[in-house]
């Protein structure tokens, strides 16, 4: 976000807030030095969510400030905070909380209209595999306020409910999240069978304008990682449809005021009616805003800039073309050798291609997004079909060859 914000605004113009920790881990120090568009890098509770007015209390308004934006996950619910004291647009705290917890924004859309999974608290492994057992031997095990997929696991009737409770509950971002970080809350739900699509919206003093549905695929594991998104989703006109007026009804259930929402859907039964699965309230991850702006010609930052400086909505518009990624997931091991990512740029139609490994690396059992080994896009006039196409045919061109290693983590 920082190098596209290099372009958008001027020099000296942000003020980056973070948590000590992740300064620390991330090797964060000298940022204005990589990012004119950096003023500062200021140290702030930006990850207490219980009490975010300490977030408040630290950092003075900034004279002339703009818009208060949320980058990171974790950064939701104080970013809110400090967009309401200085009288900016914003999320409003009260939808930022509940966009931080899955349990809480299951409960509070219950007899809203809004389809979901039937969910609980999950407590321990005895919890979860009454709850399984209840279900048909089938269901879903996940943290209440992480990303990325991270510590998701589907469950059938013969998966140890005892090591995926473990697996789940030591899932973490060490370098993403601070030390004093709340402790984690667990749900188990029902799952669901069916296509993902998430549902991309800018939203303007509680008015939806922009959005976009992306389609996914996702692996054939027991942890539910993207493999690939397609913009916009190839689907009937009635199922769009459909999906506007679920996100329209969640914003308004929720009181969301002004920024993007990120939800994800699950077009379950053989109505395939959408059933969701979460929501966040932030810039989606995964190239999905790569994706948007190559499909419709614009740039959603800028727009999500426009909602938070309050200068009026984004409206709606037409994909002018289709743009999809196809992620790579090598075999877990030590990368031996990585050919093919040169063909790859110069395939048809392709956009980028990112390598996150090189050889000697350790690559590791995809278990969520983060180990996810780079990535292709590739867009087409003719539609996201055949940008579908051409970033699988890009992507089946880059070999990553790993060799059999003991690799930390479990494979799926």
């Amino acid at each position: 976000m920082l190098g596209k914000l290099d372009g958008l605004l001027p020099v000296g113009s942000v003020l980056v807030l973070e948590e000590p920790d992740v300064i620390e881990a991330r090797g964060l120090a000298g940022l204005s030095d990589r990012h004119a568009c950096v003023a500062a890098l200021l140290p702030a509770p930006t990850q207490d969510e219980a009490h975010p007015e300490r977030l408040v209390r630290a950092v003075p308004r900034p004279p002339q400030v703009r818009a208060v934006v949320p980058v990171v996950e974790y950064g939701v619910v104080t970013a809110a905070a400090l967009a309401e004291e200085w009288g900016l647009p914003g999320a409003g705290v009260k939808a930022a909380h509940l966009l931080r917890d899955k349990g809480l924004l299951r409960a509070a859309l219950t007899s809203t209209g809004t389809l979901q999974p039937d969910w609980a608290p999950a407590t321990g492994p005895e919890t979860v595999a009454a709850f399984r057992a209840a279900h048909g031997g089938e269901a879903v095990l996940k943290p209440a306020g992480r990303q990325a997929s991270l510590g998701v696991q589907l469950l059938g009737p013969d998966d140890d409910v005892t090591a995926a409770w473990a697996h789940t509950t030591t899932a973490d971002e060490p370098t993403l999240r601070a030390r004093h970080s709340e402790p984690a809350r667990y749900l188990v739900e029902q799952r669901l069978h069916g296509p993902e699509v998430s549902v991309e919206a800018v939203v303007h003093e509680g008015v939806v304008g922009f959005l976009n549905i992306t389609a996914k695929t996702v692996r054939d594991s027991r942890h539910p990682v993207e493999t690939g998104h397609t913009v916009p989703a190839p689907l009937p006109e009635d199922t769009s449809a459909e999906l506007r007026r679920s996100l329209v009804r969640l914003a308004q259930s929720i009181g969301f005021r002004s920024g993007i929402l990120h939800s994800e859907w699950l077009l379950a039964g053989a109505d395939g009616r959408p059933h969701l699965i979460e929501c966040a309230g932030r810039m989606p991850g995964g190239g999905i805003t790569v994706l948007i702006d190559e499909a419709y010609g614009t740039d959603i930052l800028s727009c999500l800039l426009r909602v938070l400086e309050g200068r009026g909505p984004v409206e709606p518009r037409p994909a002018l073309r289709g743009a999809a990624v196809r992620f790579l997931t090598p075999p877990p091991g030590r990368v031996a050798r990585v050919s093919g990512a040169e063909r790859a740029r110069e395939a048809e139609g392709v956009h980028a291609v990112h390598l996150g490994v090189e050889p000697g690396a350790v690559v590791r059992p995809v278990t969520s997004s983060w180990e996810r080994a780079g990535f292709v896009i590739a867009t087409a006039a003719a539609g996201p079909e055949a940008a579908g196409r051409l970033a699988e045919r890009a992507a089946a061109l880059i070999d990553i060859a790993t060799e059999p290693e003991a690799v930390p983590g479990e494979e799926g």
